[in-house]
């Protein structure tokens, strides 16, 4: 025990027998710790206002009063480590001091060579709940900042009224599914909704269902006991137990086979599992956000999804457009993730050109968000100059317009005497930007200002012609 060392740790000690307190104090003294004794609680208000400890062993009955009137009044600083020290009998004053912040509590009589292994316990315990908070804090902060725009205005009107009903719920806690291309945001949105909701400070597990064999899912969902299968050694938590109180995010949830696939609908109905293996039911307290790029009623007719599990799922469903379909909201999305970029590779601020702000609107965009962002790295990395082109993405730009002409249409056109077909000419419109943009029909109808759709019905209306 000599080895465990206490070096420069401050230590107040804060009880009213002048023996058990030479002794504790001596001890940690040996450890190399900077010790005060002191007797009452006057004492140790004395003492913490002088300065600010590391740990208080603090006993809960003095002459002067209770100790965890020390607490009540907020005596130490938010950073002090405090054990509680108190006879067999009055556990209930320790219950008391934990429930006001104390760290742990030893009864007495103790082995003073308790005394370190308590403290620098409760010291990592103390050190862990930082860092966790810490990284709530910096994930909230992320999803805070998450761009939405006009064009996914209605989803976040959406998400903010699942925050607000989850707020009124509190507990159980309705499924979510969310349902979007590969590369859209799913699991930034399913962050989202965890760290807005009443389970920020619990558990967010995330689960990428299609990287779970067969073999292995039904275990490390549910977990297993000992002897379960060859190698359970021993028994193992499964990853909705690991969730239990906060929640849990299965993406690609369609690729699990249908066995596991009837088990992750039995508890979210029941809220308990059964562990692989075993007979006990274990109730579990889990909010499902479930996420997938697939259409499940296609799924679910080809046989590959549980119509039950979608029906159950399908309650709060929230639809991530893709990137194409955002349309100039594409451009602020750029600009805000290029600020990111920059700063993360400690660059000066770069600007978005006319030709690259034209590239990046009249791409398809079949990675989404993922590709915008990686070929927003690439550029800051290997283009040179102040301003970014995307010359890389081969994108074909419209033809330069007239310099005297304010708008695409030529100053010195004039109708042909014999007139024209108004259909034909917006069929040859049609075709001109369909054959510019490489056949993207989504940057087509952005040139012309139409819908998808529309472009659609007069490009099936012109084959449908040339057939017949």
């Amino acid at each position: 025990m000599d080895s465990l060392k206490l070096t420069g740790m401050e230590i107040l000690v804060v009880d009213d027998e002048p023996l058990l307190r030479r002794q504790i104090c001596s001890h940690l003294t040996r450890l190399e710790a900077e010790v005060t004794g002191v007797g009452n609680l006057a004492q140790a208000k004395a003492a913490a206002s002088e300065n600010d400890c590391d740990f208080v062993l603090l006993d809960v009955n003095l002459p002067d009063g209770l100790g965890t009137d020390l607490l009540r009044q907020k005596v130490f600083s938010p950073s002090t480590i405090v054990i509680v020290m108190t006879a067999a009998g009055a556990i209930s004053g320790a219950v008391e001091a934990m429930r006001l912040g104390a760290a742990d509590y030893l009864t007495k009589p103790f082995d003073l060579e308790e005394l370190p292994l308590v403290m620098i316990r409760a010291q990592r315990f103390r050190q862990s709940a930082r860092r966790e908070e810490y990284q709530r804090q910096k994930a909230a902060d992320t999803h805070d900042s998450f761009f939405f725009g006009a064009s996914m205005a209605p989803l976040a009107g959406m998400i903010d009224k699942i925050v607000a009903a989850d707020h009124r719920i509190q507990s159980p806690l309705p499924p979510v599914l969310i349902q979007g291309e590969t590369g859209t945001g799913k699991t930034t949105i399913a962050r989202r909704l965890h760290h807005l909701g009443p389970r920020a400070t619990q558990p967010l597990v995330e689960v990428n269902c299609s990287a779970l064999p067969d073999s292995l899912a039904e275990s490390e969902l549910f977990g297993n006991e000992r002897g379960a299968f060859t190698d359970a050694r021993t028994a193992r938590v499964g990853l909705f137990e690991a969730a239990n109180g906060g929640t849990l995010f299965l993406d690609e949830l369609p690729s699990l086979s249908p066995m596991v696939q009837a088990k992750v609908l039995k508890v979210i109905e029941e809220q308990r599992l059964r562990r692989l293996g075993g007979t006990r039911e274990i109730p579990v307290n889990v909010r499902i956000i479930a996420a997938t790029h697939r259409d499940l009623k296609q799924a679910v007719a080809a046989g590959h999804f549980r119509e039950d599990l979608l029906h159950r799922l399908d309650l709060y469903r929230l639809a991530i457009p893709p990137l194409r379909e955002r349309g100039r909201d594409i451009l602020q999305l750029a600009e805000n993730l290029l600020k990111q970029l920059c700063l993360r590779h400690q660059m000066a601020d770069r600007t978005i050109s006319s030709q690259g702000k034209q590239r990046l609107l009249l791409y398809a965009w079949p990675g989404n968000v993922r590709e915008l962002a990686h070929e927003l790295e690439r550029s800051v990395v290997f283009e040179e100059g102040s301003e970014l082109h995307f010359e890389n993405l081969n994108t074909p730009l419209p033809e330069p317009q007239n310099p005297g002409s304010a708008t695409w249409l030529r100053a010195d056109f004039s109708f042909p005497e014999q007139g024209f077909v108004l259909e034909e000419a917006i069929g040859l419109l049609v075709h001109k930007a369909v054959k510019q943009t490489g056949g993207n029909i989504s940057a087509a109808a952005r040139i012309l200002g139409v819908s998808r759709d529309y472009l659609r019905y007069r490009l099936a209306a012109a084959k449908n012609k040339g057939d017949s």
